[in-house]
């Protein structure tokens, strides 16, 4: 126990009132960690690059809809939900009308179905549904039921999803089932992903259970439904109501501010503004991750040097006149079989959350795993082109007139389902914390979503306030 946990409460609220956290980078993680710190009356400067808050989440305004073209839902769970109702947002919450998914490319009859709903990672609990035999054939379909065949000595602890799935249910699982969910949720291929990282508690059950479909069932029944949310209006609503509260605690918060360097403290760091330095008693990086580097690199000598690296992703985001759209043909969103298209998936935004009133909005992404952008060295009407010959294509459905686009470039975080990248980011802010007074937060520390962003941030706000309040 420190013996500045016996300070008396005034005197402690007075030393709060004196210590200077910089907090670079506007994100949600960045907003999150800043807004914890303010909570114990630290006092708080914001730097953001840009002209504008949120990061990854942006809402704009596409032929008078107001549509999300970054991240456009959260999990409701942790931090994040919490503090939606703290900012006053939990009526404003939203639920998915669908989150029915198509994969597009399978070599079938018509080329498209929809993925069964009885699956984790893509792995079907019954492979003789209607939905599963329609994507894996009579052959496919026969292969991963001998999973239910194998005798139970055969089981072993395998922690990569590409050789679990290959062995236990066949190839044509893995590609047509696994592969389209994997690369689409976790931006990787089945063969990066760790299985215990991803479904912790599968391959515990598939020893109980003797097969990969029975494990399947198992964690299904234990996790219940679905429970994501948006915010009506977009999700920038979010960030309004984050950089609101801020302002009313009375955190200084500076955008369209690049920080060049941080300068390692005598009695405080120096932040290297473009604007105008600041001199501050504790810092937190909560930029993605090269910028991240770039500013920790000099300051924590045992961090290594080179970025893990991220998935470079393009989107277009649509308003269409589109008459087959109107009855949701393909659901919530068309994921296209890695390798067959030149984008990765289109979403339907007007199925999902019920914004267009008659008007279609879809999002295509382009990109991937190891798989640059399809858009990336074209102008602005050939991307925009490109993506709406692609949802045609992944919705099956005629593009009549584009009314609006809106195109958005972002390099998407390894998830922690990625083999190794949980010890790596551990190892990076056990680094960086070594440090006095200093922290970094965001997707690249602690995995994509936002929902274990923000649960990140406010850890990682508590740990650095504690250790500013009460000596290192």
């Amino acid at each position: 126990m420190s013996p500045n946990d016996h300070v008396p409460l005034d005197e402690l609220a007075d030393q709060a009132g004196r210590v200077r956290v910089a907090v670079i980078g506007g994100g949600i993680a960045g907003l999150v960690a800043a807004l914890e710190c303010t909570k114990v009356g630290l006092q708080v400067t914001v730097f953001e690059t840009s002209g504008r808050l949120g990061g990854t989440v942006s809402t704009v305004e596409l032929d008078g809809i107001r549509v999300d073209t970054g991240a456009d839902c959260f999990a409701s769970r942790g931090r994040l939900a919490r503090l939606v109702d703290e900012l006053g947002l939990a009526g404003a919450l939203i639920a998915p009308a669908t989150e029915t998914r198509w994969v597009v490319g399978t070599g079938g009859g018509e080329d498209a179905a929809p993925l069964p709903e009885d699956t984790l990672l893509g792995i079907p609990e019954n492979m003789f549904g209607h939905e599963a035999q329609a994507i894996l054939g009579t052959g496919g379909t026969w292969r991963a039921y001998l999973d239910r065949l194998r005798p139970p000595l055969t089981i072993g602890h395998e922690r990569r999803l590409s050789v679990l799935v290959r062995t236990r249910m066949g190839q044509k699982v893995l590609d047509r089932l696994v592969a389209p969910l994997a690369v689409g949720v976790y931006g990787a291929e089945p063969d990066d992903i760790d299985v215990d990282a991803a479904a912790p508690g599968l391959n515990a059950a598939l020893t109980r259970t003797g097969s990969l479909s029975g494990a399947v069932a198992t964690l299904r029944a234990q996790r219940g439904g679905s429970a994501i949310r948006s915010v009506e209006g977009g999700m920038s609503r979010l960030v309004d109501a984050l950089e609101a509260q801020l302002r009313a605690a009375g955190a200084e918060i500076r955008v369209a501010t690049s920080v060049s360097a941080l300068e390692p403290p005598g009695d405080r760091w120096t932040v290297r503004a473009v604007d105008e330095d600041l001199e501050a008693d504790a810092v937190i990086v909560a930029t993605p991750e090269a910028s991240a580097r770039a500013l920790l690199n000099p300051v924590v000598p045992t961090l290594d040097t080179a970025p893990s690296g991220g998935i470079p992703i393009e989107t277009v985001t649509l308003v269409v006149d589109a008459p087959g759209l109107d009855a949701h043909p393909r659901g919530a969103e068309a994921l296209a079989l890695p390798g067959s298209r030149a984008a990765a998936a289109a979403l339907h935004l007007t199925a999902k959350w019920g914004i267009g009133d008659g008007r279609h909005v879809v999002r295509i992404a382009f990109g991937g795993p190891d798989t640059a952008p399809a858009t990336a060295d074209l102008d602005d009407a050939a991307a925009t082109e490109m993506a709406a010959t692609e949802a045609a294509s992944l919705f099956g459905v005629a593009i009549e007139r584009v009314r609006a686009a809106h195109r958005a470039r972002f390099t998407l975080a390894p998830s922690h389902a990625v083999t190794g990248r949980r010890r790596l980011a551990t190892q990076g802010r056990n680094a960086i914390e070594a440090v006095p007074r200093l922290a970094a937060t965001g997707a690249w520390l602690s995995g994509s979503g936002l929902a274990q962003v923000a649960d990140d941030a406010a850890a990682t706000a508590d740990r650095l306030r504690r250790r500013a309040l009460f000596s290192d």
